[in-house]
């Protein structure tokens, strides 16, 4: 595990480290993207900007720490 990286739900147990926080901010976006009719040609053109809004919250958050 990468100690660097941050999770949303710290979990050890069960052969799981938890959940990356920039994994759970991109899944959350994509509710947001599909509740918006969001129109992209394609799945992969949605998860991937699902992943750059994700890492945009990242930086932000940094920001902000």
């Amino acid at each position: 595990m990468n100690d660097n990286i941050m999770k949303a739900f710290p979990y050890t147990g069960a052969g799981t480290d938890g959940m990356d926080l920039r994994d759970y901010f991109a899944a959350c976006s994509l509710n947001g993207f599909i509740r918006n009719e969001f129109t992209t040609p394609t799945y992969e053109d949605m998860a991937k900007a699902c992943y750059e809004l994700a890492d945009a919250m990242m930086k932000a958050r940094e920001n902000h720490e």
